[in-house]
């Protein structure tokens, strides 16, 4: 038996002893380990205009964060999606150091279906790159008024 994660899990899906819904396609993570990382989860904005549904964005760049500063990346940055009204979470794009990693907060987030209002009401570490969900946050709802 290998030890590796992805072989280990096979056997699961083949018997259909896997827990996994039938939604959670829809909130898998892409990850793209490039230089910059770049990570995806949700919807894009393009699909959200095809299918008509009113949307708006924040985003937070890492060189506004302090740990962005601190590991000098000048262009990295987070963008949230969420629905106009409901202000919903929808989709979250990140590009930039760490990309792959800081998407499963906003993944949390959508599978639980929670509002861009959770980044605001939430203590983030600082420094930590995590803090640009409130910075891209408060910029999407600055946007509503």
């Amino acid at each position: 038996m290998d030890s590796s994660p992805g072989l280990g899990s096979i056997p699961f899906e083949a018997q259909g002893c896997s827990t996994v819904s039938e939604s959670v396609p829809d909130l898998l993570p892409y990850g793209i380990y490039t230089i910059p990382e770049i990570s995806i989860v949700g919807k894009s904005e393009e699909e959200l205009t095809e299918e008509g549904v009113p949307y708006e964005v924040g985003k937070a760049s890492y060189r506004e964060i302090a740990r962005g500063q601190i590991i000098c990346d000048s262009i990295g940055m987070l963008k949230l999606i969420f629905h106009l009204e409901t202000r919903e979470l929808l989709g979250v794009a990140i590009l930039g150091e760490g990309a792959s990693e800081l998407i499963h907060i906003g993944q949390a987030v959508l599978a639980l279906g929670g509002t861009v209002d959770y980044f605001v009401d939430t203590v983030f570490n600082y420094p930590t790159l995590a803090e640009c969900y409130k910075t891209a946050a408060f910029d999407g709802i600055n946007r509503l008024m």
